[in-house]
């Protein structure tokens, strides 16, 4: 429901489709992490100044304050943000593409990556077409852009592209289940599971807490 009335909704999923939810309690999340900043921030006041403070939280403003620049697009604006699937509002190619066997997310930030994207595809025609000169043409071009670039991207695995376009400073990935965008951050050494141990002595298997103390803190 917060995620309804706070907007999140109304900008999540397809331009033709309906508003959509996130796929987790992501609201949920942020409010307990934002609690956790005031918590801190309280115990700093009381180690300063010896008085306490009364933290609070809510839903909709921990959902409001993650909107970012969707918020900041309507109050600076005036513009209403509306769905746009994968993509992004002012960036392109800032999307999930089809390629031969799955999508690719591609995040192209800017000119020069556009240009190390265009090489890799073999496309560096794409670059000299005035409908993409620059990132405001390729945002008013980007369903032509985005078909352009699939016609590319369908002669390899998703898996394949995001090798070469990494190598070369445009972030790519292959869209991942979640078991393997488990599998992946464990080949990337940053152990994200671990097995706790119930009241009842049983055994199960859970995402860690994502932050690495250096030295170790006792008991993380």
């Amino acid at each position: 429901v917060a995620q309804a009335v706070g907007g999140l909704m109304h900008v999540t999923g397809a331009s033709d489709g309906e508003a959509m939810k996130v796929g987790v309690a992501l609201v949920d999340v942020l409010t307990g992490k934002d609690a956790v900043i005031g918590v801190l921030a309280a115990l700093r006041r009381r180690e300063a100044t010896g008085e306490g403070s009364l933290v609070e939280v809510n839903l909709l403003s921990s959902l409001q304050g993650g909107l970012v620049n969707q918020a900041a697009a309507h109050l600076g604006a005036g513009i209403e943000p509306g769905r746009l699937g994968n993509r992004h509002p002012s960036i392109a190619p800032y999307e999930a593409l089809r390629c031969a066997d799955a999508p690719l997310a591609v995040a192209c930030g800017n000119d020069a990556q556009f240009a190390r994207m265009a090489a890799v595809l073999r496309a560096a025609e794409l670059t000299a077409d005035p409908r993409f000169a620059t990132n405001a043409d390729r945002v008013r071009h980007r369903l032509e852009l985005a078909a352009l670039l699939e016609d590319k991207l369908r002669a390899e695995t998703a898996a394949t592209w995001a090798e070469r376009l990494n190598a070369v400073g445009v972030a790519a990935g292959v869209v991942n289940t979640v078991g393997a965008g488990i599998a992946l951050a464990e080949d990337l050494g940053l152990h994200p599971v671990i097995d706790t141990v119930g009241d009842d002595g049983r055994v199960s298997r859970q995402i860690r807490m994502p932050i690495t103390w250096t030295p170790p803190s006792p008991g993380a």
